[in-house]
């Protein structure tokens, strides 16, 4: 393939896993991306034999056609991707199905089953069995199996994240003295009966169907069975299925994204770039609040991150609220001035910045990333040069401002709460 093939294409600026074929049709190689448009265009970069080596190089050679499929988070890309490659076994991917030392994510056969990881090479498909010494597993039944996964960072914070939608035991919080610490925190299921096991056969069924790219079929059955819970008015049931739908259908998988950003840097860093980002969080106007998230350089400087409690918005009114901390923020000229700053929203969002910038006199970038019904990012609106050579940076800065300004939120209504105890 060339580079002028790709302009005849119209790969999305979406998150997914993308299938480089021969002119047989036959898969040559599958890879994942945060931006699938921005990832394939690597590939043809003047240095790809000093970044990706030769047999990459090899690869794009004898390529003729392109694929893709979307996901709807890297976390979703970075599963389907090691099922595909396990499947299609693609030639390029040698690294990546042959290393026995990579990690796999297995699912134990017992009453309160475990997920653990181990390593392929500990392994006994045949027999259904494991071993791992380090954690005083010897010849251990699994259920199954997912993986292998080249990048054992990548898959802990995948799992990490998991967890936090669908808890579940591993040796670590299933001693007994680590058990009640993770119960608490809602990380562990509780173990103590027959009704908590029946909802963790669910957790452990939800956990197989994710990692096998299930995750429609994961949120068809759990609003179907949250309205048989309101209907049979089992409110606060059915209010612990709404957050998980929420957390399926909003994963917060910004660890993923930075990861993907630092293995293709983007050849937008040649100076330090100072990214801001704002984002409003509230319910139904209650509780408030805004804040401000830093990117130097493509990295988060987490040490200049701000928080806003809204003083002069009481309802629903985001534009407003947008207005009252980015003014609130200009008028500290001690803290350093950025050269691009990201809102979230769309024209009217947009047109609050430049209004700040026009009142200030401020020479940044003015940038709103614009998001679809299930608050995942469709366009990016702003100067086209600026958008193209910063996407990366600015999707990470707004997944991140937003990922704040909930956990400042959710802070300030249990404080709230608490209060009126």
């Amino acid at each position: 393939m060339k580079k002028t093939d790709l302009q005849k294409l119209n790969i999305p600026k979406k998150s997914g896993v993308y299938f480089f074929k021969d002119s047989k049709g036959k898969v040559l190689y599958i890879g994942k991306a945060t931006v699938l448009a921005e990832r394939v265009k690597s590939y043809f970069s003047k240095d790809l034999i000093n970044t990706r080596g030769v047999h990459i190089l090899d690869m794009v050679t004898l390529a003729k056609t392109l694929s893709w499929q979307e996901t709807d988070s890297a976390l979703e890309a970075l599963l389907l991707e090691t099922e595909l490659i396990k499947k299609y076994k693609p030639l390029y991917n040698t690294k990546e199905k042959d290393d026995k030392s990579y990690n796999c994510v297995v699912i134990t056969k017992e009453d309160f089953p475990k997920v653990l990881l181990v390593r392929q090479k500990d392994l006994d498909t045949k027999n259904k069995i494991f071993t791992n010494k380090k954690i005083g597993e010897i010849n251990k039944k699994y259920d199954t199996f997912y993986g292998p996964y080249p990048s054992g960072s990548a898959i802990k914070e995948a799992l990490r994240i998991i967890r936090k939608i669908f808890p579940f035991s591993d040796n670590y919080s299933s001693k007994k003295d680590n058990y009640e610490f993770y119960r608490q925190i809602g990380l562990a299921p509780d173990i103590k009966n027959t009704a908590a096991k029946s909802l963790y056969k669910d957790n452990i069924r939800n956990i197989k169907r994710f990692f096998s790219g299930k995750k429609k079929d994961i949120l068809r059955d759990l609003k179907k069975r949250m309205s048989t819970l309101a209907k049979a008015q089992r409110f606060e049931e059915a209010e612990v299925i709404k957050r998980t739908i929420y957390s399926l259908e909003h994963i917060n998988d910004i660890a993923l994204m930075k990861r993907d950003f630092d293995t293709f840097v983007s050849d937008s860093i040649e100076k330090a770039v100072r990214i801001e980002a704002y984002d409003i969080s509230h319910i139904s106007g209650k509780n408030m609040v805004g804040v401000m998230v830093v990117l130097e350089n493509g990295h988060p400087a987490k040490s200049e991150y701000k928080k806003f409690n809204i003083k002069s918005v009481s309802s629903s009114n985001d534009p407003a609220a947008l207005l009252e901390i980015l003014q609130r923020r200009f008028t500290h000229s001690e803290w350093k001035a950025p050269d691009i700053v990201v809102v979230d929203g769309g024209e009217i969002q947009k047109k609050v910045l430049e209004v700040v910038k026009a009142e200030t006199g401020r020479g940044f970038s003015c940038v709103s990333v614009v998001k679809d019904e299930r608050h995942k990012p469709k366009d990016i609106l702003g100067d086209k040069e600026i958008v193209k050579k910063y996407r990366y940076e600015i999707l990470l800065a707004n997944n991140e401002s937003h990922r704040f300004a909930i956990g400042f939120h959710k802070q300030k209504r249990s404080k709230t709460l608490n209060t009126r105890r």
